[in-house]
């Protein structure tokens, strides 16, 4: 079966295609030829996924999946939330995006945060979704070179590290978007025909 994943970001590529069965074939939008920016205009983590997945499945008739993911930090009142990658700004970018968290919560005594993942899936012209959660708070500084993101200041709870210090396989163990994947290979593997 194939099935585009609805990313332009490589890095989460990988992180899914990993975790796929191999009768499943997974492109992604530059492998179908799609290099627009999708606008995510949606209120809400599912919203975002849902346009994703719609755009693609339109506009080029194939099964799709996409994903939203956003960082709910308790001291801010769930933010950034649904705008978690453009969160310093429309250029999207990581580290100005951390650096404001760690400014915003500079007096705050609660860390506390979660990531939650929203997977959208288009298929058979049904649209199902899944969600993973993972819990955890935001340490005082960056640490770790693996991952993307607010991974260099996220620590999963009962780790003591980030997890942009966890190797790949640990990480999509726990991580949000792992447990979403999950959900949607057991959904998939469920399905009559592969």
């Amino acid at each position: 079966m194939k099935l585009v994943f609805a990313t332009h970001n490589q890095n989460k590529f990988k992180e899914v295609k990993v975790l796929l069965p191999p009768y499943i074939e997974l492109v992604s939008l530059t492998d179908i030829g799609c290099h627009d920016e999708i606008p995510e205009t949606g209120e809400t983590l599912k919203e975002n996924a849902q346009i994703k997945s719609d755009f693609v499945t339109t506009n080029y008739g194939l099964p799709c999946f996409s994903d939203d993911t956003g960082l709910l930090v308790d001291a801010l009142n769930g933010a950034p939330g649904v705008y978690s990658a453009r969160y310093a700004g429309e250029h999207k970018n990581a580290d100005a995006n951390m650096n404001k968290i760690l400014s915003e919560l500079e007096n705050k005594t609660s860390r506390s945060a979660r990531f939650e993942t929203v997977i959208a899936l288009n298929l058979k012209e049904e649209n199902i979704h899944f969600t993973g959660v993972a819990e955890g708070k935001i340490t005082k500084s960056k640490s770790g070179q693996k991952g993307f993101g607010y991974d260099p200041i996220f620590q999963p709870k009962g780790y003591d590290k980030t997890f942009a210090e966890l190797p790949l396989e640990v990480k999509n163990e726990i991580s949000h978007r792992g447990k979403a994947i999950k959900q949607l290979i057991a959904y998939l593997h469920k399905l009559p025909s592969k």
